[in-house]
């Protein structure tokens, strides 16, 4: 007995259209046509189409699964490979239902690092922004020590933060004495170093320019007095 090639898709669980992609990237051979010109499919052909869809289904690339060959053969080591990547999948699945849920919990921006979720409503949104490019150009220490750095700060965190940009120079020079006390503080117990080299001075460059583009003139003045009071 033969089958139209929408018989065998039927019996198959699959489509039309699918037969004819794995005819034509070779995963499936070309059936014998009859007198009247239409494919007349066999049982050799719908046991290959059940096991390129068994292999689909457990996620093999279609582009693997002429590799794996028939069911007749072993293709333990593709298995493993299979196994590991799925395994690595679903960790990273795992992790990432964690981190939502912790946004979830504390209602933070989705963008901010998920360790920073609990504080990230407390934040200005200068304040996420710069969190979020430490953490990811710096490394994780240096988002931790801003994050020290922004807890600490409290109320005059909150002031720095409202500094208009025409302050006065008696301002910056106030508020550079007020922020002085925490720099020293994370100076002190933080490393922030990212290690030498020209990675490392590559980021160094961009944070830099990231300070200055976020932050308004009064406010670079007053980092800049703090930084020459701090290693005075």
């Amino acid at each position: 007995m033969a089958w139209s090639t929408r018989q065998l898709a039927e019996l198959a669980g699959t489509t039309v259209k699918a037969v004819r992609y794995y005819h034509g990237v070779g995963l499936l051979e070309m059936p014998e046509r009859g007198a009247n010109g239409y494919k007349h499919y066999e049982v050799a052909h719908l046991i290959r189409l059940l096991q390129i869809r068994r292999l689909s289904d457990l996620g093999v690339p279609l582009s693997d699964v002429a590799a794996m060959g028939h069911a007749q053969e072993e293709p333990e080591e593709a298995i493993r490979v299979l196994d590991a990547e799925l395994e690595a999948t679903i960790e990273r699945l795992r992790r990432v239902r964690a981190e939502l849920a912790l946004i979830l919990r504390h209602r933070a921006p989705a963008y901010v690092p998920s360790a920073y979720a609990p504080v990230s409503r407390d934040l200005s949104e200068r304040q996420r922004s710069l969190l979020m490019v430490y953490s990811n150009v710096l490394g994780e220490t240096s988002g931790e020590g801003l994050h020290e750095l922004l807890g600490s700060a409290g109320d005059t965190g909150a002031e720095f933060e409202a500094l208009p940009a025409d302050a006065d120079d008696a301002e910056v020079e106030r508020m550079a004495l007020r922020l002085l006390p925490v720099m020293r503080e994370v100076r002190e117990t933080r490393a922030w170093a990212t290690g030498s080299g020209r990675g490392a001075r590559r980021a160094e460059q961009a944070m830099g320019e990231v300070v200055e583009q976020l932050h308004n003139p009064a406010q670079l003045r007053v980092l800049e007095r703090a930084v020459e009071l701090v290693t005075a």
